[in-house]
């Protein structure tokens, strides 16, 4: 294999990933993928980053933040492409945060269900709008943002 034949252009990462280039440069601004430059400036990819690529969008798809996405991809080996096991530890290390979100997403379908039934909204006692609102016993209104005027108005 030439030395080049191990590197993959934009233009080969973005065909065989599925990720479109504008996505590819984005990914390695925020240092999700990185890329070697030619003499001539051209960005470069290892053939592993072909599956880093099309992860991320996959993650995102799920709810991940780019954050999350990229602490994940820092736990990977840089000088071969993930394995079986690396995704099932990765997959694992994700799986109580998706089933929390699942869980919440749940949760606020069976109250907002139940806040559409009854049609309060209300800002005192809606447990889906107010749910923990420290700010209550402030009174109404945006109180954190302004003070109240010395005559009540």
């Amino acid at each position: 294999m030439s030395p080049t034949a191990d590197r993959l252009t934009i233009g080969q990462l973005a065909e065989r990933s599925g990720v479109p280039t504008t996505a590819l440069r984005f990914y390695e601004q925020r240092g999700l993928i990185s890329a070697e430059r030619t003499g001539g400036n051209q960005r470069r990819y290892a053939r592993s980053t072909l599956r880093r690529g099309a992860l991320i969008p996959a993650a995102q798809r799920i709810g991940l933040s780019l954050e999350e996405i990229r602490n994940a991809l820092d736990t990977l080996p840089d000088d071969r492409a993930p394995t079986k096991a690396d995704w099932t530890r990765l997959s694992t290390q994700w799986r109580a945060e998706l089933d929390a979100r699942i869980d919440a997403l749940q949760r606020l379908r069976d109250n907002l269900t139940g806040c559409i039934g009854c049609g309060c909204l209300s800002l005192r006692s809606c447990a889906l709008h107010n749910a923990g609102d420290a700010m209550a016993a402030h009174g109404p209104g945006a109180s954190g943002l302004a003070p109240a005027a010395e005559d009540g108005r």
